[in-house]
């Protein structure tokens, strides 16, 4: 790639969740006076709690639980790591961890499927993005801690796990059961599309994300014989990941210009990511395919490509993750994951909370090919002229085939993915604009 960055950021919230930025610990806050008064209550509410309290806790058990209330009601996305918790975080950008594969956050006090991650148990069960999580094997979740409604979600691969969820169309609760198992994901598929088309999936930014989709796109640029006329770029349901993938990714396409940028506090928060000079695609046109469950690291690549008018966003307004998360070892086993800065595009727009919004905006709609024989053509006509070309002789012989192809171009036509479809006429369209001028 021609792109490698010094900074490598990891993303993980139970089952992968958001961007986290890899940052030095080392950095202490500036001093300011103790909270005296504070803390005395806190000691209080310590010591009646060891001797009134109806079950004996030991110390190392309350401190843990206060050091998760106090990050819990900062952000969604702040918690502390314990030792589990921290393990699964610097194996989760691998590609393989266990679990059931979906990527949640927490809303109104339950837990909100943020995306089903392609190729996974839960995308296979059937759940979809903006899912809410009300219960698992019948035990109410309602103002659970994020981090202990995924630990009840993890287990034993081969294992069934029942989740109830609310869903929106759905008059009552839905019950999927799902089995467990070692999630692998792969990162980057692509295909071509008639002949001339690229498109490139990307289900989550991991390590080698940005030098796989490089190897893609070259791999269909050989197979077009060289005459690739533009490019579908599928982010959609992507939860994020790595951020110098999502760099690496928007540079590809990029000459030159900002891609993004961090603010926060502290100087290491503040952070700028600019691409180098190269288009892969030479200026062909592209398409990025987005929707709500496309998160964090996803936002960064459309908000760039969208700002630098690179490339055509096309579908729903994104997930709004846009806060970076500093991963800060306490110990060698055990880490605070908080929140340190906001992402903002070129443009210095914020995507938190906010999301980005698509050039064009596509309903949630499945398209299927009718077919209509009520039209009649001059062909249909008895004793109709011959088109008068030397073709015309042989046109009784090669009916039969033409009916063939006829019906073979009818089932190329039924095309489940709206968005998808419309981002291959939008692509024709172009590259017809662009061959015209």
């Amino acid at each position: 790639m021609k792109l490698m960055l010094k900074y490598v950021v990891v993303s993980f919230t139970g089952v992968i969740l958001g961007i986290s930025l890899a940052m030095s610990s080392g950095v202490m806050a500036e001093k300011q006076p103790l909270p005296i008064k504070e803390l005395r209550e806190f000691t209080d509410v310590f010591s009646r709690i060891k001797t009134d309290y109806v079950e004996e806790v030991d110390d190392r058990t309350l401190l843990n639980f206060a050091i998760r209330g106090m990050l819990s009601g900062l952000d969604p996305h702040s918690s502390y790591l314990d030792k589990e918790d921290f393990k699964d975080l610097q194996i989760g950008t691998s590609g393989e961890f266990g679990g059931l594969g979906i990527e949640v956050g927490m809303e109104n006090g339950f837990i909100k499927v943020i995306s089903p991650i392609d190729d996974t148990p839960a995308k296979k069960a059937g759940i979809l993005a903006g899912d809410l999580i009300i219960r698992i094997n019948d035990e109410s979740l309602k103002d659970i801690n994020l981090n202990d409604a995924v630990d009840k979600m993890r287990g034993k691969p081969n294992t069934d796990i029942k989740l109830t969820l609310l869903r929106e169309g759905e008059d009552k609760p839905l019950e999927i059961t799902i089995t467990r198992a070692i999630i692998k994901v792969k990162s980057v598929r692509s295909k071509l599309l008639h002949d001339h088309y690229g498109y490139v999936r990307i289900s989550q930014f991991q390590a080698h994300t940005g030098e796989q989709m490089f190897k893609a796109i070259k791999k269909l640029i050989k197979q077009s014989k060289d005459s690739l006329y533009g490019m579908i770029l599928d982010l959609r349901n992507n939860p994020g990941g790595v951020l110098t993938a999502s760099i690496e990714v928007s540079d590809a396409f990029l000459n030159k210009g900002l891609i993004v940028y961090t603010e926060g506090r502290i100087d290491d928060s503040i952070l700028k990511f600019s691409a180098k000079k190269g288009d892969i695609l030479n200026g062909k046109p592209l398409v990025v395919l987005v929707n709500a469950g496309s998160a964090s690291a996803s936002e960064i690549v459309a908000g760039a490509l969208q700002d630098h008018k690179r490339a055509i966003i096309m579908g729903k307004t994104t997930f709004g993750k846009g806060s970076v998360q500093s991963i800060l070892p306490l110990t060698k086993t055990t880490a605070l994951k908080l929140t340190t800065a906001r992402y903002f595009t070129p443009s210095g727009k914020s995507i938190q909370a906010e999301g980005i919004k698509p050039d064009i905006e596509l309903d949630d709609i499945s398209l299927k090919h009718v077919e209509t024989n009520t039209l009649l053509k001059e062909v249909n006509l008895s004793r109709h002229l011959d088109k008068g070309d030397k073709s015309s002789n042989n046109q009784k012989n090669k009916k039969t085939l033409s009916a063939k192809k006829d019906n073979k171009a009818q089932e190329d036509k039924e095309i489940k993915d709206y968005a998808l479809h419309e981002a291959i006429m939008l692509l024709k369209g172009l590259s017809i604009y662009s061959a015209s001028k």
